[in-house]
């Protein structure tokens, strides 16, 4: 072989060896395991993200093979749930509670995890900081500073003489943001909380006894995915102790809540699909920062009454399709609260001082 001729082969043989690489990395169908709290949740509150996956080409059976793992609404599985991950050789896990991640967490350093729509992941320990997550755990994260202390704000204007509110949280420390941008909003509006900490259904009626006891008038819930779970119990309760609530989902109310503001929109999962493209070609979810919700994406959505043809209550809200406005004298029929009526109060069928006609549908 003269010179001429070994140069060529030798830079033949460089050229090819990327496309080589590639083909090789293309015959490999990458495995995503997805863990979620209960079963059939991933066909419902979670088609936006396999919606994004599959409009950047990732199809299940196809182009990924998605393992689909419950906790049968057993929070206490997912360690042995992200063990299977493992034992799977996942390429990549999305969680879709915070539980499920920090599970992952334990579970494997190497693996990479993505958050999908998360809490506050600083706080549960998945990621150094937002901009800079370091480790193997990036994603998006629902983190709203503030959104807890509007949702008692809401409540309050919904209901003025508010002054005595149940909260029901899972590890309900005083440490927890939160919890603390509560207190710090119940005391500037002259609301006393009753913090309950709930870690099963079977810690509901004792909390709502509390409450009880206590004179609560209102109840709110923390926007932890457990607590979502338990939502018909505490519901069948909070309607057996006449609490009006407000919640942080929307499902809340489509099982029968009064009221929620929500700061989830399908888009941030959308953007979850896009992290596990990121990191199936080839980033480092380290070198990604994780993003969490834009200011912009806060909405309400309120259990509307059954109107009369005479005397409509509900109208379309501005803030999108699917949210309502909701007449704040649907909240003391749903109550069935008569706050004395004065001159110059609102009128109506069961008319409160001071209550204006409509609740915003967002701010």
């Amino acid at each position: 072989m003269n010179r001429r001729t070994f140069l060529g082969a030798l830079t033949g043989g460089l050229l090819a060896a990327p496309l080589v690489a590639e083909a090789q990395q293309a015959g490999k169908i990458p495995r995503l395991c997805f863990l979620e709290l209960s079963p059939g949740l991933s066909r419902s509150a979670y088609s936006p993200f396999f919606q994004g996956l599959r409009d950047l080409g990732y199809v299940d059976g196809q182009t990924i093979t998605i393992d689909y793992l419950s906790a049968d609404g057993q929070a206490e599985r997912f360690p042995a749930l992200a063990a299977d991950c493992v034992r799977l050789k996942a390429d990549i896990v999305v969680a879709s509670t915070t539980l499920a991640a920090q599970a992952a967490k334990k579970a494997t350093r190497t693996i990479p995890i993505v958050m999908n729509a998360l809490g506050d992941p600083v706080a549960a320990g998945l990621v150094a900081s937002l901009a800079r997550p370091e480790g193997n755990v990036t994603g998006v994260s629902m983190m709203s500073p503030g959104l807890a202390a509007k949702r008692l704000e809401l409540l309050k204007e919904a209901l003025p003489r508010l002054s005595r509110v149940l909260v029901l949280s899972i590890s309900a420390t005083r440490l927890r943001r939160p919890i603390r941008e509560l207190e710090h909003a119940a005391h500037s509006l002259g609301v006393t909380l009753l913090v309950r900490d709930i870690r099963s259904a079977d810690d509901l009626p004792a909390a709502f006894d509390a409450g009880a006891k206590k004179r609560a008038e209102g109840l709110l819930t923390t926007a932890e995915t457990r607590l979502s779970f338990y939502r018909n119990r505490a519901l069948e309760l909070a309607a057996r102790h006449r609490l009006p609530g407000m919640y942080p989902y929307r499902v809340w109310v489509d099982a029968g809540g009064l009221m929620a503001f929500i700061s989830y929109t399908p888009n941030l999962q959308a953007r979850t699909a896009y992290y596990v493209d990121r990191i199936l070609k080839g980033a480092k979810p380290g070198d990604l920062p994780s993003s969490s919700r834009p200011s912009s994406s806060w909405s309400s959505t309120s259990r509307p009454p059954r109107p009369r043809p005479d005397d409509p209550t509900v109208a379309p809200a501005a803030g999108g399709p699917g949210d309502r406005v909701m007449d704040r004298r649907f909240v003391h029929r749903h109550v069935g609260w008569r706050p004395p009526r004065r001159a110059g109060s609102c009128r109506g069928p069961a008319g409160g001082e001071g209550l204006p006609d409509r609740l915003p549908s967002s701010t």
